[in-house]
């Protein structure tokens, strides 16, 4: 009896206890994979070194960047993200920027029909769904129509999609990658351009395949996957905090508030890094050339603001990103996110088609990385269902799906960072050039 009364205490214990266990044994594991390569950089260092113009190597050089070029293959060698400071970089990097401010004039009206037609397939009094998965046909049609120029067919949505989950759900380790999902989406930009059909000047710098592995990169994984990201943690957020969401409808919270508060609480990176081209002094000591910097963005949006933890769009009445540590989309002087103008419009709009159709409840958990996709109930506006049991419900599922998540992740995600060292995408590149 005693024993079995054990066994049951502990079984039903699980969810308060096991994930957590298992995310520190497999930040373990994979320091212990990966080695001791980077430097911490502390929060009173950060800005400065984020900017330095010597901290921009990306990718040669960093053992962590055969993870990187793993997870976001194919085509990492000309992903904007990870391509060398140079004359290729400068050239795709032009290419990114012409083209997302081609679509400046129209992104508000573009997005908001995007959003409409995907929240059009939303039928019932309440609606179950997984917020990141919600968002993600919204972003594939938007930043397909902005590549293209004309309306997304049904296809070329569910390629972007099926690519984009792929790469998010590998970096997220719930899931191995499947690279034929992948090449799928990069055989039909190939036919794209080849045909003609792509009507901004792409890079010069780069060949026909690697033209469509760049826009696959930039626009259909990158972008699609951070905006869903950024889309699902706002959205979560506003559905846990019923006061937010209430002055939201009455007006009494302004939007953008909500939106830097949410960036600052789960910013959509958590380590970044760089390798340095030169030594760089700091703070009377000198990071000497081909360092690995390493960055903590969650600790740095934390350190500095009173009740860090606590999630309150109403500091942002008295204060401004440029003067207290907020960077969501990094800085201008050193690789800032080339969308950072278009997203706060795009988010905007996408929240509030959102938010004049449905209120959103949560009971879940919501974390930096948002592992289980954002689960939410959608109440069309005007209903008067009662909800207390279903969200009764999804707590209970939510903190057992992260007990079976955990011990998942555990398991590919030692497996996925073992294989990327063994394959070491980035260092053969590097050693071929």
């Amino acid at each position: 009896m005693v024993i079995a009364a054990v066994v049951l205490v502990v079984l039903v214990s699980l969810p308060f206890w096991l994930p957590v266990v298992v995310v520190r044994l497999r930040v373990k594991i994979f320091a212990l994979v990966n080695g001791s390569e980077g430097v911490q950089v502390s929060v009173s260092q950060f800005r400065a070194l984020y900017e330095n113009p010597a901290a921009d190597g990306r990718s040669r050089g960093a053992a962590l960047s055969d993870l990187f070029w793993y997870w976001l293959a194919p085509g990492p060698q000309v992903h904007q993200e990870h391509l060398e400071p140079g004359e290729r970089y400068a050239d795709v990097a032009r290419t990114t920027r012409r083209i997302l401010a081609s679509a400046h004039r129209g992104a508000e009206e573009l997005a908001a029909s995007c959003t409409g037609r995907a929240l059009d397939t939303v039928d019932g009094p309440v609606t179950f769904v997984r917020l990141r998965d919600l968002m993600m046909p919204i972003w594939a049609e938007f930043y397909y129509t902005v590549v293209f120029e004309e309306p997304c067919p049904e296809e070329a949505r569910a390629l972007i999609v099926g690519n984009a989950n792929d790469v998010v759900t590998a970096l997220k380790c719930t899931g191995l990658r499947h690279m034929d999902r992948r090449e799928r989406l990069t055989e039909y930009l190939l036919h794209r351009i080849r045909a003609g059909e792509v009507p901004h000047r792409l890079p010069e710098t780069l060949t026909v395949q690697e033209q469509a592995w760049y826009l696959q990169g930039t626009f259909f994984n990158t972008a699609v996957v951070q905006s869903s990201e950024a889309m699902a943690h706002l959205l979560m957020a506003i559905a846990q905090h019923q006061d937010v969401q209430a002055g939201l409808a009455d007006g009494t919270v302004d939007l953008g508030d909500v939106m830097e508060e949410t960036l600052r609480l789960y910013p959509l990176f958590g380590i970044a890094h760089r390798v340095t081209s030169a030594d760089i002094p700091v703070d009377g000591q000198v990071i000497p050339a081909g360092s690995v910097l390493l960055f903590n963005y969650q600790q740095f949006h934390q350190a500095g603001f009173a009740q860090p933890e606590r999630f309150d769009p109403a500091r942002w009445k008295s204060l401004h990103a440029k003067d207290v540590n907020q960077i969501p989309y990094g800085v201008t002087a050193n690789r800032a996110c080339p969308a950072r103008g278009l997203m706060p419009i795009t988010m905007r709009a996408v929240a509030t088609r959102v938010l004049e159709r449905f209120e959103l409840r949560t009971s879940a958990s919501h974390t930096r990385s948002i592992p289980n996709r954002g689960p939410c109930l959608l109440i069309p506006r005007r209903s008067a269902v009662p909800v207390r049991a279903r969200l009764t419900l999804m707590r209970l599922r939510d903190r057992w799906e992260d007990v079976s998540r955990s011990l998942l992740q555990l398991v590919l995600g030692t497996y996925m960072v073992w294989d990327a060292r063994r394959q070491q995408l980035c260092s053969r590149y590097f050693e071929g050039a």
